[in-house]
């Protein structure tokens, strides 16, 4: 299997507790290399474009809000399968339904505030990479 990237994103939730290194510790010990990472604060613009699939639900405006509110980390991971592998290793979206080890198991707070985003595709992993990061910021 090839080696993929993808995209992640530390939640104001997760850095407001300071969490950044212990959710970075999960991610390291399933594998996934971080190849790119900064700590940013989203404007409203970034965070609107970002979730812009969700912008006819009703969640929406909450969810700008949640990621306006404090910095977030920004982060590329590689990996074999780095999507699923990522995806298995964050957890459910619902943290009481999450397994025991992933990071919303471990650290998020509740449905809204779930510490951690997660590519969920290709396409959509070099969207969002592409939206924070430029080439010569991804060191592999």
């Amino acid at each position: 299997m090839a080696i993929q990237r993808t995209f992640s994103i530390i939640k104001p939730d997760a850095t407001r507790r300071n969490l950044t290194g212990e959710i970075n510790a999960v991610i390291e010990k399933a594998g996934l290399r971080i190849v790119a990472q900064k700590r940013v604060h989203m404007t409203r613009a970034q965070a609107e474009t970002f979730y812009g699939v969700h912008r006819e639900r009703p969640f929406f405006g909450e969810l700008v809000s949640q990621m306006i509110a404090s910095p977030v980390v920004v982060q590329v991971l590689e990996a074999e399968d780095a999507i699923a592998r990522y995806r298995g290793v964050m957890g459910a979206t619902n943290p009481e339904k999450a397994d025991a080890g992933t990071i919303r198991k471990l650290f998020a707070l509740n449905m809204g505030e779930n510490s951690v985003h997660g590519s969920d595709s290709e396409e959509n992993a070099a969207i969002e990479i592409a939206q924070w990061f430029a080439g010569n910021e991804i060191v592999g």
